[in-house]
């Protein structure tokens, strides 16, 4: 089996707010996998703090590509340390097996039958109460039918004041989220929650620092939900379930090493009733897709965090997997069903 890498480099349309400052532009590196007959490609997109460091990955995946032979699971065990460049090889050898069975990858890690659309939702960004409304309109007129709403930079009631805002102007069939990336101590998170159930706000997507196991726990039980993202660069899925943590995870593929194990930790959590959005890390258009396909072949899930392609100016080529009245769509052709990112002259 043949293997090789290449960096990129695609340019936000806007900064993306970090723990370490802005981000405007998203830098990571292509992998290819050949069998001679068949390619498969995938990408390694590194995101601090969810996943190791630029430098990190490449040298992973310098001695991932060197070593490649037959012996796939020994690999992406040896890259167990570094998730964005277990992701990129894992995603490229799972779009060349699934062009090897000639079955779109979705349909490869497990989905028995077709499934065309994904749902997403929208999100909406922090503003005054009367802008957060006007936004969250505006996407459900595009069709949108879940709005996750961005808090904790400004004050609690005025957070509270804006989802109520966004509950008058959408109606009551509008799915409504929360995201607080964190912001909250335990007195303030008790308070939003409070406030958020009059507005009836579905959950409320990391309200607490991600090392706060016993305070998202805390928090569990009452009319609004708990969503854990942040926690899972610090913790295992496992670990969340077993601490009643959570009502939901979000699932990077990217930040968990792979698009089999993003599937596999949604089915784990589906088991102890614990649901799963898919989303992704601001990625270009390979791993997004990815994360597409691992969201439809799941069942019964959730409006997922997949609507990230206009976060990008430019990308690594046509994105399959637009959006359309509030969902995504899953290609179809056999593999990752993205094609054009790595040429012939590329190699």
């Amino acid at each position: 089996m043949h293997a090789a890498f290449r960096e990129f480099a695609v340019s936000l349309s806007k900064p993306l707010a970090t723990a370490r400052g802005e981000v405007t532009e998203r830098e990571g590196f292509l992998v290819r996998v050949s069998d001679g007959e068949h390619e498969g490609v995938g990408e390694a997109t590194p995101l601090a703090p969810w996943t190791e460091s630029r430098a990190e990955c490449r040298g992973a995946l310098a001695d991932a590509v060197s070593r490649l032979r037959d012996d796939e699971a020994a690999l992406r065990a040896d890259l167990d340390r570094n998730p964005a460049a277990r992701h990129g090889v894992a995603l490229a050898l799972a779009d060349l097996r699934a062009k090897q069975h000639d079955r779109p990858l979705y349909r490869l890690l497990g989905r028995r039958s077709e499934r065309e659309w994904v749902p997403v939702n929208a999100t909406v960004g922090d503003a005054a109460p009367a802008e957060t409304a006007a936004a969250a309109e505006r996407a459900v007129d595009e069709g949108y039918g879940t709005v996750k709403v961005k808090v904790g930079v400004r004050g609690v009631e005025r957070d509270v004041e804006r989802l109520q805002a966004v509950r008058d102007a959408v109606g009551g069939d509008v799915a409504l989220r929360a995201d607080a990336n964190g912001a909250w101590d335990r007195e303030q998170a008790e308070r939003a929650f409070a406030g958020f159930a009059d507005a009836a706000v579905r959950y409320v997507e990391q309200p607490l620092p991600a090392d706060d196991l016993a305070g998202l726990a805390d928090l569990r039980g009452g009319r609004v939900g708990v969503a854990v993202d942040e926690t899972l660069a610090t913790y295992s899925v496992e670990q969340v379930v077993d601490a009643d943590a959570a009502d939901v995870i979000v699932l990077k593929p990217m930040a968990l090493g792979g698009v089999e194990r993003a599937r596999r930790a949604a089915v784990a959590a589906r088991e102890e009733n614990v649901a799963s959005v898919v989303t992704t890390t601001i990625d270009a258009v390979v791993a997004r897709a990815g994360a597409v396909h691992v969201a439809a072949s799941l069942p019964g899930v959730l409006p997922c965090g997949l609507a990230t392609g206009d976060w990008l100016s430019t990308d690594l080529g046509a994105d399959p997997c637009f959006v359309d009245d509030g969902a995504v769509r899953v290609p179809q052709e056999p593999g990752l069903g993205v094609p054009g990112v790595w040429e012939d002259d590329d190699a």
